[in-house]
């Protein structure tokens, strides 16, 4: 991590700055990989340098990926960052609003609608802020000077440039997340082009409209990882456990995929609070609920499914119980 200084320093220096990333090192490679992979000809090249030169550079975006609250805060002080009245409320009214819609997602790929809207309420409080940032400004920064994660990013700036040929979109026109993404629920450019779908028939892919934001967000869950690897129809997401044995060192948790089953973590001492099979694939989930006490949960595929969308524990974990606030209607 950035210490906190030279983080400062950075933000103050050179917090926007006019950056030509047309002349930056990689960005060569960039437009090669858009003519060779993409079938960009010379003018989409040229609009594409043409946006390079617009881009600007805004260091505080790194500052803000690499501090992001997931990574950083404890879980009694994330939790109601997510899970509060007012989310709640917001979300019950936003799955009544369009209950149409959230029926005909769920009746298509299983997601319940309040997993849906509380996706919606962690990324952009169901629509009411989708992001200040242009992604082309987010993308640049991020894929050409991030000093860890430009691989990563570099490709997401790949992504966007395509995105928006296919879309007829101009690079400069679209704003989100300091990371880049986009929509209601913030979508990464290589997953808008993937996974987002055209659930209103309207002809084309938008996902600041909330109908195929809902349809997206749905088949996102399902499909991120391959059939049968994502969202289950009907099933649990995760299970408060009791343990009922002093829990091997070599145990893991909060893992990015399922590291066990649930028989294995019966075996450690782990009680599920329903009857669960035993060959279903499961993790530990340990979150400190307030100073000096950890709780368990058994995390099931539908949790894991939640981490493919963002693979921090604390988000999946907030997304859950905020669903399950809308869908019963209690205050948190």
């Amino acid at each position: 991590m950035i210490r906190k200084g030279l983080g400062l320093a950075l933000v103050v220096a050179c917090s926007t700055a006019a950056a030509d990333y047309s002349a930056h090192p990689k960005a060569g490679e960039l437009l090669e990989t858009l003519r060779s992979k993409y079938a960009f000809d010379v003018d989409a090249l040229r609009a594409t340098r043409e946006a390079l030169i617009d881009a600007q550079r805004v260091d505080k975006l790194i500052q803000q990926e690499r501090t992001a609250p997931e990574r950083t805060w404890t879980w009694f002080d994330y939790r109601p960052i997510h899970v509060n009245a007012k989310n709640i409320a917001n979300g019950q009214a936003f799955v009544r609003q369009h209950q149409t819609r959230f029926d005909e997602a769920e009746a298509r790929w299983g997601v319940p609608g309040a997993v849906v809207a509380a996706i919606m309420g962690a990324e952009t409080k169901y629509g009411g802020y989708t992001g200040p940032h242009r992604i082309l400004d987010s993308l640049a920064t991020q894929g050409f000077d991030h000093p860890t994660r430009t691989p990563f990013f570099f490709n997401e700036l790949v992504e966007f440039f395509v995105l928006c040929r296919e879309l007829g979109m101009d690079p400069r026109a679209p704003k989100g997340s300091y990371a880049g993404a986009m929509g209601l629920s913030q979508f990464m450019p290589s997953n808008y082009r993937r996974l987002a779908v055209d659930f209103d028939n309207t002809g084309h892919v938008d996902l600041w409209d909330v109908d195929d934001a809902i349809g997206s967000t749905a088949n996102y869950l399902v499909n991120y990882r391959g059939a049968g690897k994502g969202w289950k129809r009907g099933e649990p997401v995760a299970v408060p456990a009791q343990l009922t044995e002093p829990m091997p060192q070599w145990a893991k948790t909060n893992t990015k995929f399922p590291s066990s089953t649930v028989g294995e973590l019966a075996r450690l001492g782990f009680r599920p609070s329903i009857p669960l099979d035993d060959d279903m694939p499961a993790g530990i989930i340990a979150l400190e609920v307030e100073p000096g006490r950890t709780a368990y949960w058994i995390g099931l595929q539908n949790f894991y499914a939640l981490m493919s969308y963002n693979p921090r524990t604390f988000y999946a974990m907030s997304v859950f119980e905020l669903s399950e606030a809308i869908a019963s209607h209690d205050s948190p």
